[in-house]
């Protein structure tokens, strides 16, 4: 995206028929005097015709739209989050283009009380079997008891996939994000997701929802995936909470069990607490009003190459 291009906030609600025709109607009110007026004034029969027929059609699609808003007061308005997370594998699939129309604009909801709704997603290629799940399972035991729980795996027999858990995604109030390094990079299952999740940028599904990361790594290169990893969150909206990320390796746990006095600087499974302690309290506060700029949802992956 070129940022130097883009205004600093714009709603990028998507409008649905019913709400642009509303505001096409209010157009023709307001023009239709000034037409009335000019014709008038330079005695010119086709501006008067305009003028009334675009006042008239302006009456009356703002008397058509404000009868087809009226809905009965008990009805759930459309973006009112579920009481409850369906698991990952109960709910139904949605394609790119459902999942971008579907998702709703920039939200400021609070989260859900005092125990809010965490998805604890596994990108580790070994899936369950794999360290992340094992990282994951620390931090779930540190989260349970002051918040509802969901695990995802996007590898292994139950692989889950973004069009699969999007439901689940937007009713959670925060994330928790575990891969491996491979190759300076996180886990192509984390990648296939991420580029599945563009249609949703920057809406209520990430929008100010706080997010972990949790890197694991033989010896080099988690550091890169960690900050990385928290950069492409940002962009989708989620908000980093201090010091809710760490990269554990391989080699600092061996550092750590042949000289424990010189690896106390050393990220270990320890710190799990902290990251879980600090994404529970971002998860419960007051969500502001974050607002977004302008986001493509049609071109995106048009080809620009002539």
């Amino acid at each position: 995206m070129n940022f130097l291009k883009k205004p600093f906030a714009r709603d990028t609600t998507p409008h649905e028929a019913g709400e642009l025709l509303r505001r096409f109607g209010l157009i023709a009110l307001g023009a239709a005097p000034a037409l009335l007026v000019i014709g008038g004034w330079r005695r010119s029969a086709p501006l008067l015709v305009v003028g009334t027929v675009t006042l008239a059609a302006g009456l009356a699609i703002t008397l058509l739209s404000r009868k087809n808003q009226t809905a009965p007061a008990d009805e759930p308005r459309q973006d009112s989050a579920p009481t409850a997370v369906p698991p990952p594998t109960a709910v139904p699939s949605l394609t790119a283009t459902q999942i971008a129309h579907a998702a709703s604009a920039p939200t400021s909801a609070a989260p859900s009380a005092s125990r809010p709704r965490l998805v604890l997603l596994n990108a580790s290629l070994a899936g369950p079997e794999g360290n992340s799940a094992r990282l994951l399972a620390r931090m779930a035991t540190r989260l349970a008891p002051h918040a509802e729980i969901v695990h995802a795996s996007l590898a292994g027999p139950e692989a889950a996939t973004f069009a699969s858990l999007a439901p689940t995604l937007r009713a959670a109030d925060g994330f928790v994000f575990a891969t491996g390094t491979h190759w300076d990079g996180w886990s192509s299952p984390l990648q296939k997701f991420l580029e599945d999740a563009t249609p949703s940028e920057v809406t209520a599904l990430w929008l100010g929802k706080p997010a972990a990361v949790v890197v694991s790594e033989h010896s080099t290169g988690g550091k890169g995936v960690l900050s990385r990893l928290q950069g492409v969150l940002v962009t989708f909206g989620c908000l980093i909470p201090p010091l809710s990320g760490l990269v554990l390796a391989k080699s600092a746990q061996t550092a750590g069990r042949a000289a424990p006095a010189e690896a106390e600087d050393f990220w270990c499974a320890e710190d799990l607490d902290v990251v879980a302690d600090n994404l529970l309290q971002a998860a419960r506060a007051p969500r502001p009003a974050w607002r977004a700029w302008p986001v493509d949802r049609e071109n995106f992956s048009r080809r620009w190459v002539e």
